[in-house]
C-alpha cells in the first residue's frame, strides 16, 4: 500500500477526504449552553444532515474518496484494550463534569459496543443514560444541575481543526478552547490503531498534549516547500514556532513557514475564514485583515544554516509575500463579497472566504454567499456551491469541514 497521507499544497486534486457527518451531538445542545459549546445558534438535525450528505455526495460525485470519523474511530478501537484506553483517556478528560462518577460512567460506556460507544463519546453522555439505581451522589439525583456526565461535540463535524496533514505527516493538534479539545483523541487514535494508518511510519510533527495551542483551520500548505500559519485567536505564535522547529528538522521538503496575523475575533476565527487558496495563482480573502493602508502583520520563519536558530523576517504586505515565497511574478486577491462593505461582512460571517479546493481552480463553496462566488467565477474560477441555511450555524464553511488525506502533488 502506498503512504497514507500525502498533502503537498492546498490545491492538487483531492483523492481523499476525512469528513463528520453531524449527529446527535448537535440535539443535544441547548440555548443555556450554547457559549460552553462555541455555538450561536442550535442547527437542526434532519436539515443538517442533509446539507451535510449533498456536500459529500459533490465530493464522491467527482471521484474523492469520503473517509467518515466514526467509522474509522470504531475500526481503530475493535480491540479489547484499545477501546478500555480510548475510554479511560475520553473520562479523564472529562473530570470536570463527572464529579466521583468515574466508575458508573466507565461501566456504561464499556456495555456499548464499539459503534455505539463512538457515537456516545461524541454527542455526549447525559445523566438520564445511566440507570437511577447506580446514581450516588448529589448532583446525579438534582434534576437542574448540569445534564451531561460527558459534554457534546458539536464541532465535530469540522474536521479541519484536530488535526493536519502536512507532506506525509500530521499534526495531532492542541485545541485551544477545552470544549473542543477532546476532538484531536479521535485522530490520534486513528493514527495509531487503525490499520489503514498504524501499519506506516507516520511523523508526528505537533502533539495534542503539547503546551501551546495549534488548530488545522490555521494550517495552510501553500506549496511544497511553504506552509502558512494563521497567529489567531485559535493557533498561538508559540504552537507556530514549535511546529517550524519539528518541520525543519523532521522533514527535507517545507523551507519556509510564513506566520500571518489576524484579528482575533469570532468573524476570524482561523486564517482559513479570511484568506484561501484557489488555484496557482489565486485566493480569497476578507479585506478587513488588511489595515487601512493594506499592511498586515506577516513573518517568514526559516532555519539558519549552520544553527539552531530561527531565522525570523517581518514583512508587511500579503499580496508581495506570496508573490516571494511562490515565486510568482503577479498574483490575483479576489476580495469577499467583491469588498463592498456590506456584502464583504455579510459573506464573511457565513464563511465566504473559506473555500475548498479539491482541483487547481475548482472550488466548492456555500450557495448563500452568491456575491462571493459570483466574483470568483468572473475569474476564472469553477464554483460548486453545496447548501447551507444549517451548515453554516457552526461558523464554519467547505474547507472547515473537510481535512484532505490524500491530494495529488502539484508541479
Amino acid at each position: 500500500m502506498k503512504h497514507p497521507l500525502n498533502v503537498t499544497s492546498e490545491i492538487g486534486e483531492l483523492k481523499t477526504v476525512l469528513l463528520h457527518r453531524p449527529g446527535k451531538e448537535i440535539e443535544n445542545l441547548t440555548p443555556q449552553y450554547l457559549k460552553r459549546l462555541l455555538f450561536d445558534d442550535i442547527p437542526f438535525l434532519p436539515a443538517i444532515q442533509k446539507e451535510h450528505d449533498y456536500f459529500s455526495n459533490i465530493l464522491s460525485n467527482r471521484g474523492i474518496e469520503v473517509l467518515y470519523l466514526d467509522k474509522l474511530m470504531t475500526e481503530a478501537i475493535q480491540l479489547d484494550e484499545t477501546r478500555m484506553s480510548f475510554i479511560e483517556k475520553v473520562l479523564w478528560e472529562s473530570q470536570s463534569n463527572i464529579n466521583g462518577s468515574y466508575e458508573t460512567v466507565k461501566d456504561y460506556l464499556l456495555s456499548l459496543p464499539p459503534d455505539e460507544l463512538v457515537k456516545k463519546v461524541m454527542s455526549g453522555v447525559v445523566k438520564s443514560d445511566i440507570d437511577q439505581d447506580k446514581k450516588i451522589h448529589l448532583h446525579e439525583l438534582m434534576p437542574d444541575h448540569y445534564p451531561f456526565y460527558l459534554d457534546p461535540m458539536p464541532n465535530l463535524y469540522f474536521t479541519r481543526d484536530p488535526a493536519a496533514v502536512i507532506g506525509e505527516g500530521i499534526t495531532i493538534n492542541r485545541m485551544h478552547e477545552p470544549a473542543r479539545r477532546r476532538e484531536s483523541i479521535f485522530m490520534d487514535y486513528i493514527m495509531n490503531h487503525h490499520p489503514r494508518f498504524n501499519k506506516h511510519e507516520i511523523p508526528a510533527y505537533f502533539k495534542r498534549d503539547d503546551l501551546y495551542s495549534l488548530e488545522g483551520g490555521d494550517e495552510l500548505i501553500l506549496s511544497d516547500e511553504v506552509v502558512a500559519i494563521g497567529v489567531s485567536a485559535r493557533t498561538s505564535a508559540q504552537g507556530i514556532e514549535k511546529l517550524a522547529r519539528e518541520l525543519f528538522t523532521r522533514q527535507k521538503s517545507i523551507k519556509k513557514v510564513v506566520a500571518v496575523e489576524i484579528p482575533k475575533i469570532r468573524a476570524f476565527m482561523h486564517l482559513d475564514t479570511v484568506f484561501t487558496m484557489i488555484d496557482h495563482d489565486k485566493f480569497t480573502y476578507h479585506p478587513a485583515i488588511e489595515d487601512r493602508d493594506g499592511s498586515m502583520k506577516i513573518y517568514i520563519l526559516e532555519q539558519e544554516e549552520n544553527s539552531d536558530l530561527l531565522k525570523i523576517t517581518e514583512k508587511n504586505s500579503l499580496k508581495e509575500t506570496l508573490k516571494e515565497v511562490l515565486h510568482l511574478d503577479e498574483i490575483v486577491l479576489i476580495p469577499c463579497g467583491g469588498g463592498c462593505p456590506i456584502a464583504s461582512a455579510r459573506e464573511q460571517w457565513n464563511d465566504g472566504s473559506n473555500t475548498l479546493a479539491i482541483a487547481p481552480g475548482v472550488v466548492v463553496t456555500y450557495d448563500r454567499n452568491y456575491v462571493s462566488n459570483d466574483i470568483l467565477r468572473q475569474n476564472g474560477v469553477e464554483v460548486i456551491e453545496i447548501l447551507s441555511s444549517e451548515l453554516s450555524r457552526g461558523r464554519g464553511g467547505p474547507r472547515c469541514m473537510s481535512m484532505p488525506i490524500i491530494r495529488e502533488n502539484i508541479s
